[in-house]
């Protein structure tokens, strides 16, 4: 997205926050701290400052959500951020660390993320002493291993999962608002879900999902002042 065209983003609208997995909804309601919530009619949960929207695990369940989120009352100028576990694909990568996307990209096309280096910034903030990426970040319609994984990183992308990139044209598909994917690893390089430290690794990207709350806000709060 240029400058110019974030110009015309419309401001003022909600933040919807979407996630696939019950797990990574779970870390993140529980984030809330006994904030009121209630139950929306795609299964997500509401906060004061925020609609949480569990779409189900792949791209195609992931586009039907958030099309039909996006239809919805006030959603008009709604940001929308992409959220939830990934794997890594650069080795050195470890679960619990970070991936801010400057790009989701899939078969289907690229969407330029907004706001990358503040939201960054906020993510080291708000999870100190964690690793933050900032690159690709590349779509797939199923779990990705091995080989796979090396082709991948040859593209120039940082990690791949399976909803971002489908979540991010849906929500830019009829008008430009306000996007971005951040991403927890789970799986990486030198720890790939097969193997023995999964769970350890599961564990420690489930605490820092559950951490990185106020961080999503302050993208928002910035995503809703004038442009220079």
């Amino acid at each position: 997205m240029s400058p110019a065209a974030g110009d015309r983003t419309a401001r003022g609208g909600p933040l919807l926050v979407a996630c696939a997995l019950r797990i990574e909804q779970m870390a993140l309601r529980s984030a809330g701290r006994g904030s009121p919530r209630g139950t929306d009619a795609h299964g997500g949960a509401h906060g004061g400052a925020y609609t949480l929207l569990r779409t189900g695990m792949g791209p195609c369940a992931a586009e039907r959500a958030v099309l039909g989120a996006l239809h919805g009352p006030g959603t008009d100028r709604a940001a929308l951020l992409a959220t939830g576990f990934c794997a890594g694909l650069v080795p050195g990568m470890s679960p619990g660390d970070l991936v801010v996307a400057e790009e989701t990209r899939d078969p289907r096309g690229t969407v330029p993320c907004t706001g990358v280096a503040l939201l960054a910034e906020a993510l080291a903030r708000a999870v100190p002493g964690r690793t933050v990426h900032i690159g690709p970040l590349t779509g797939s319609d199923h779990v990705v291993r091995g080989r796979e994984r090396a082709r991948l990183r040859a593209t120039g992308a940082l990690a791949v999962d399976m909803e971002s990139a489908a979540t991010l044209r849906a929500a830019v598909r009829d008008g430009e608002r306000p996007v971005a994917a951040v991403r927890v690893i789970v799986d990486a390089p030198e720890h790939e879900l097969v193997r023995i430290g999964t769970v350890r690794g599961g564990i420690s990207a489930f605490r820092v999902l559950r951490a990185v709350l106020p961080a999503f806000y302050e993208w928002h709060r910035s995503s809703l002042l004038p442009r220079r």
